[in-house]
């Protein structure tokens, strides 16, 4: 019998995760196991730091949960007199190739941290084994090293000047004979050290231990807005997940404050009038109607942006009225008015999916932004920088309400057919989550493919009135989509910038099957 298999986004996270199904884990002791591992398999994209979603389905009792344990905004408790005086927030300019992106980072970049909290949380709630089990492959990669590999020094090179603001976070990663090297081993000790006494001491050890009181005096000395307010007061927040229904498939996803999940229930709405199987995949048809999904979604955003009511959004009223418009637009293939450009979104972000043998599914999403640029002394934590990502913060930078969550894009998303569980499924990438998931999923369920092909094929994704189109396309779709008007835009080569879907499933036949997206270094682990 089948224990399980996992996918993410690299094979030591994998595996980590694969170990704990071995052992006679479940789920979610493979997907904390492997959450945990991949701050050591993918530092360059993930920190404890940071926060996250995550979607889980017990199979015995059809019962599902959306922990939502993202970042909120910071500054409980201070005041004009308590405010720091210089703020250490700066910014700094991130090369993508053909465009460039400013970020800001140092200690008033730091949002109030979920991620430990939602991890210990989960085990606790749902897991089979104690905490400092599924802690054993982090600290053993902490203590031992992994080399940061391709990928790592890929994303690390992108984003050069944060892990070389700082000296101490520099040495970490190599510097300076090794200095974002693929073969670089990275070790933490220090934080090996903190994920033995979090084994111990369970999450108030960041919250209100020592762990927080290393954080809080950092802060202090260095003009950060963390107070011990927002630590201590942070909480997990356990949600119904946002249920769609397309098909005979039922989507359960991430609800409110969050927007990808509403995103994609819209577009799918949309969909659910046209028969994609009789559409050739990658035709100029096919591409056309992905692109005016994508349009109607992006000039609907508006009003869930505004209403934050998932109801509303997808009221029968509201798709009714996009639908019209977009049935029209396939008629004349005619440019649309321009479309609202969406915030960016964090970059850094990771994904674990898992399918154990007892059919339970977890899908669990994390970013920590873009890390601010330090690490805190003594412990090895590395934080999020996500007060620093301007469109996230419409109103201005450090202008949010204290002790709120920030919202987020990433959508972790389980799928149902007659009530069975047969898709796991998350991505990391920006705006580009939800146009990724959208594409794997119409991939496995619209045009049949094995869920490996579902992940790997060609995507799009459509903004700021142009078409990326992934290389992989036809050339004669992409010059009938011109020929109709479309400004496209062909990328060369297939590209992070899609997404990682990383994804797990179970076939109608009850075969196991995952998918690591090739994209963002994914990696499959099965358990027999």
């Amino acid at each position: 019998m089948t224990k399980g298999i996992i996918a993410a986004g690299s094979e030591k996270t994998a595996e980590a995760g694969a170990e704990m199904l071995r052992a006679g884990g479940n789920a979610v002791d493979a997907a904390v196991a492997a959450a945990f591992a991949s701050f050591l398999a993918e530092p360059t994209l993930v920190s404890p730091g940071g926060g996250g979603f995550a979607l889980i389905f017990r199979h015995d009792d059809a019962r599902s949960w959306l922990y939502d344990f993202f970042v909120d905004f910071p500054g409980l408790g201070l005041t004009p007199e308590t405010w720091p005086d210089p703020v250490d927030f700066y910014a700094v300019t991130v090369d993508y190739g053909p465009a460039h992106q400013l970020f800001h980072i140092g200690r008033a970049s730091v949002a109030t941290p979920g991620l430990i909290a939602g991890l210990c949380r989960m085990q606790d709630d749902l897991g089979r084994f104690p905490l400092r089990t599924v802690l054993e492959p982090a600290i053993h990669y902490a203590r031992h090293g992994i080399p940061i590999g391709r990928f790592g020094a890929y994303v690390g090179e992108l984003l050069y000047d944060i892990f070389a603001a700082d000296d101490e976070l520099a040495r970490l990663f190599g510097a300076p004979g090794a200095f974002l090297r693929a073969e670089h081993l990275y070790r933490n000790p220090d934080l090996a050290d903190t994920l033995e006494a979090l084994g111990h001491e369970g999450p108030d050890l960041f919250y209100k231990g020592e762990i927080a009181r290393a954080i809080l005096q950092d802060q202090r000395q260095h003009g950060g807005l963390l107070t011990a307010k927002d630590l201590e007061t942070y909480q997990v927040a356990v949600r119904e997940p946002l249920r769609q229904h397309y098909r005979r498939y039922e989507l359960l996803t991430n609800p409110p404050p969050s927007r990808g999940g509403a995103l994609i229930a819209f577009s799918l709405a949309l969909l659910a009038d046209y028969d994609l199987s009789l559409t050739p995949f990658g035709s100029a048809e096919h591409l056309e109607l992905l692109t005016e999904v994508m349009r109607q979604t992006n000039l609907a955003r508006p009003l869930f942006d505004i209403s934050g009511d998932a109801g509303v959004f997808l009221s029968p009223d509201n798709i009714q009225r996009h639908a019209a418009e977009l049935a029209r637009r396939l008629r004349d293939h005619h440019r649309h008015p321009p479309d609202i450009p969406p915030p960016v979104e964090h970059n850094n972000t990771s994904h674990i999916s898992v399918l154990d043998g007892d059919g339970n599914l977890v899908a669990l999403t994390t970013t920590a932004g873009e890390t601010p640029g330090f690490i805190v002394p003594g412990t090895g934590v590395i934080l999020n920088n996500i007060l620093g990502e301007a469109d996230l913060h419409p109103n201005g930078f450090l202008q949010g309400q204290p002790g709120v969550r920030i919202g987020s894009m990433m959508a972790p998303t389980v799928a149902l057919h007659d009530g069975e569980p047969v898709l796991a499924v998350g991505s990391g990438g920006a705006n580009r989550i939800r146009s990724a998931i959208l594409q794997v999923f119409l991939n496995y369920i619209d045009f049949h493919m094995q869920l490996q092909d579902a992940v790997e094929s060609p995507r799009i994704h459509f903004e700021n009135n142009a078409t990326q189109i992934e290389a992989g396309y036809s050339p004669m779709s992409v010059e009938k989509l011109r020929h109709w008007g479309y400004d496209v835009n062909v990328w060369p080569t297939r590209h992070m910038f899609f997404g990682g879907a990383h994804a797990v499933g179970r076939t109608a036949s009850g075969m196991f099957e995952g998918a690591g997206d090739s994209r963002r270094d994914g990696a499959v682990v099965q358990v027999i």
